[in-house]
């Protein structure tokens, strides 16, 4: 048993405690409150700093982090994806050093827990062999509609031969309703019903989604028409996406969206009247050149907000205190305690490991960081969404009863 001591303890899904102590033993949460349980214990004081669960980055692409530095920012989505494409065919973007790299960078900075969705299931075998949990997703691209059934069968031949464990449990995704026809959707939400647990997609990211799937034309069109992937029997939703999902049956409380930064307030309602997640990605929106997130509108409309860094192709690093301080700098009305929340136990229900990862509460893992916080900070919260980089996060390792 270790007593962990620090002058603020955050559990996320209880209010602050001050000059608490969290109680662990075999490697779970026995305890937290304002003093520590008795018997015969190792207690390890951290003073001036705050103990909190590790973080939860439920958007990655960690098979497009060779990338890193290849692809700069654009002014649209489309010419992003275009040099997205010309990047991965010069380089193997799913070097397995460069996924371990992530890892570790993902790791350093406090994140405990991802959501990573790849092409292929390469990041699977990095993730077994690291301290970090994860929910992978095997994305489908499957436009033209033809295509459904070939792609669909490979997903899931992958997902079933996958060497998944409790701490690495992996899921399907569609990449984007321009990119994934509505046979292949539909098909991909009847397997993902099947396996259980949550589904993925990229949705209302950005203004040429809204105008493929109202019109059938726009930049997405004229790229599908250049890779040769265009389906001239695609019928056309005139729908936003929103609507389109839940006629092709995806909309339920098992969905998680990435981005949203087009949707409507109407929009973002039903997501939260359906049970989905979203999860923002901010820095990455600016780099694609898609906008900023509604951050505001977000937190009003009631949906469940997570965060995500998305790649290190279209993100600096992988921090996700730095996607936090990001989203400070669009809101200052958004309470900081809202925005730990979606840094962390919001991710962990959204990715199915609710109750396990992202709060501190007895019987979830001990999966805690501590970060010191500066003399003059009265606000602890508010400091946290400030910026924090890796060399203030220290983990605490039950394992071997110290804080290192």
């Amino acid at each position: 048993m270790i007593h962990y001591q620090a002058d603020w303890i955050l559990p996320i899904t209880a209010p602050p405690v001050l000059r608490g102590v969290v109680t662990v033993q075999a490697g779970r949460v026995v305890a937290v409150g304002a003093s520590p349980m008795t018997g015969s214990a190792t207690t390890h004081d951290l003073g001036r700093s705050v103990i909190l669960p590790s973080l939860v980055n439920a958007h990655t692409h960690l098979e497009l982090s060779a990338l890193s530095g290849r692809v700069p920012p654009a002014p649209s989505m489309p010419e992003w994806v275009v040099s997205l494409m010309r990047a991965r065919d010069s380089a193997s973007s799913s070097d397995p050093a460069a996924i371990r790299s992530a890892i570790e960078a993902v790791r350093s900075s406090g994140t405990g827990l991802v959501g990573d969705i790849g092409n292929t299931l390469a990041a699977v075998p990095e993730l077994r062999t690291s301290p970090l949990r994860a929910r992978v997703f095997r994305e489908v691209v499957g436009f033209p509609d033809t295509l459904a059934d070939e792609v669909v069968t490979a997903a899931l031949d992958e997902i079933r031969g996958a060497d998944a464990n409790a701490d690495v449990r992996v899921g399907l995704a569609a990449h984007a309703p321009y990119s994934v026809g509505a046979r292949a959707l539909r098909a991909l939400g009847q397997v993902s019903q099947s396996l259980g647990g949550p589904r993925a997609i990229h949705l209302g990211e950005s203004p040429d989604e809204i105008e493929f799937l109202a019109g059938g034309h726009g930049p997405w069109r004229d790229l599908l028409e250049r890779i040769g992937r265009w389906d001239p029997a695609w019928a056309v939703p005139g729908i936003g996406p929103v609507a389109y999902l839940e006629q092709v049956g995806w909309l339920s409380s098992e969905l998680v969206v990435a981005h949203g930064v087009q949707l409507s307030d109407d929009e973002l309602a039903r997501l939260g009247e359906a049970g989905a997640t979203l999860v923002t990605c901010p820095r990455s929106n600016r780099w694609t050149g898609v906008g900023d997130p509604p951050l505001e509108r977000f937190v009003r409309s009631g949906v469940r907000l997570a965060v995500g860094t998305d790649s290190l192709a279209s993100a600096p690093d992988l921090n996700l205190f730095a996607e936090l301080a990001r989203l400070r700098e669009l809101s200052s009305e958004v309470p900081a305690r809202a925005l730990l929340a979606a840094a962390t136990v919001h991710g962990a229900r959204a990715l199915g490991f609710g109750g396990e990862l992202g709060e501190i509460a007895p019987g979830s893992h001990a999966s805690l960081i501590a970060v010191p916080v500066p003399d003059e900070s009265l606000d602890v919260e508010e400091y946290l969404v400030g910026g924090v980089g890796p060399d203030q996060v220290t983990w605490l390792d039950p394992d071997d009863g110290a804080a290192g």
